[in-house]
């Protein structure tokens, strides 16, 4: 018999569609329920579980009472062991803490938890590094490489270690100042490490900074944009240095960290989240998405450009979606593909197959994005 942790962080990304760049701090989480924001973790935590099914048998998942993981157990499937008990369903980072020391207790050959950096840092702060563990995606940001690339390929992963077909790895656990991040500024610091089950194909890379040497290749890319660009269409940019200097080229400010909307020479919406979207697709028929990958890691959707919801793809459609990177991007993948991961299961594989990616003025690579 097998024997996992579960922790879920019951309000991992719930910032992630409202536009609000983060979920940390009572304050933040009170916003986005305003805005309303619909919370994840669960959902995804169930679609990760549901592939370690055919283990049923041979695996007993230990975990934390309601929304911290018990819920998502039980929904899956699954009959979980409760540890502890919680007075409420308004858990905090000090719940995590605790939860991973009640974990160390019982030594299982895994530790699986669901949240963002933040989460990730709280179990590296309560020892997870003696266990192995496995995060399931389910932050805004997410620049630690302790992450599987979607729910799915969490319990791929984890079910490959459990039956002795991956090694571990030292992944690096990455955070950083959410307030500075909502202004503009990446300032992320390496918090530790945690020892993760490792096959190359389920694992997102750290996350990278832009490199300096690509300020001609983006020039290039900008150009190529604004040259492209047809009358009474919006262009929906996604975040990222690339589309920065697009907007940049044009003629208008853009927000680094956000998603921005441009139509015939201005800006439309700025920093617009989920609903702003949508009303721009209401009220307009011809519609463009531009996105970049992130560095080092290689996600177009589902890591902090959530506003551009699995909606809002379905609406403009994939032939209407560009991809724009610069040469440095494309290669520090070293071979591994594109990818993305929306928490839409069907219009994730819709988007798969070979994109004609715009690397510089009147430059492509054909690179291919999958799941």
């Amino acid at each position: 018999m097998k024997r996992i942790g579960l922790i879920v962080n019951p309000i991992a990304g719930l910032g992630g569609r409202v536009g609000l760049k983060g979920s940390d701090g009572a304050d933040i989480q009170q916003r986005a329920l305003q805005l309303g924001a619909i919370p994840r973790a669960q959902e995804r935590t169930i679609e990760a579980l549901k592939v370690m099914l055919p283990m049923q048998a041979d695996l007993e998942i230990l975990t934390y009472p309601g929304n911290m993981g018990e819920y998502a157990a039980s929904r899956s499937g699954f009959s979980p062991h409760v540890l502890d008990k919680l007075d409420t369903d308004q858990t905090s980072a000090e719940d995590t803490k605790r939860a991973v020391g009640d974990m160390l207790q019982e030594a299982p050959s895994l530790l699986l938890f669901t949240g963002g950096d933040g989460t990730a840092c709280d179990i590296v702060s309560a020892g997870g590094m003696e266990i192995p563990a496995l995060g399931i995606p389910a932050g805004v940001k997410i620049h630690s490489a302790a992450y599987a690339i979607h729910p799915r390929a969490a319990g791929q992963l984890a079910t490959a270690y459990l039956q002795s077909k991956a090694k571990l790895d030292l992944a690096e656990v990455m955070d950083l100042d959410e307030e500075a991040f909502r202004q503009g500024r990446v300032s992320p610091k390496l918090y530790g490490y945690l020892r993760v089950p490792y096959i190359k194909r389920y694992i997102q890379g750290v996350k990278s900074p832009s490199v300096l040497s690509s300020k001609e290749c983006l020039q290039g890319i900008a150009q190529d944009i604004a040259e492209r660009m047809l009358p009474d269409t919006v262009y929906i940019l996604g975040p990222g240095s690339s589309t920065h200097t697009i907007a940049k080229f044009l003629g208008f400010d853009k927000t680094l960290l956000g998603v921005d909307a441009y139509l015939n020479g201005k800006i439309i919406s700025k920093d617009a989240n989920e609903t702003a979207l949508v009303n721009l697709l209401t009220r307009h028929q011809l519609v463009e998405i531009i996105v970049t990958p992130i560095g080092g890691q290689g996600s177009i959707f589902g890591r902090g450009n959530q506003p551009i919801s699995p909606e809002i793809i379905h609406r403009v459609g994939k032939k209407h979606v560009t991809i724009v990177s610069t040469p440095d991007k494309i290669n520090a993948l070293n071979g591994r593909p594109l990818w993305v991961d929306t928490g839409d299961e069907d219009l994730d594989k819709m988007l798969c197959g070979h994109y004609q990616v715009i690397t510089g003025y009147k430059e492509r690579a054909i690179y291919k994005v999958t799941t």
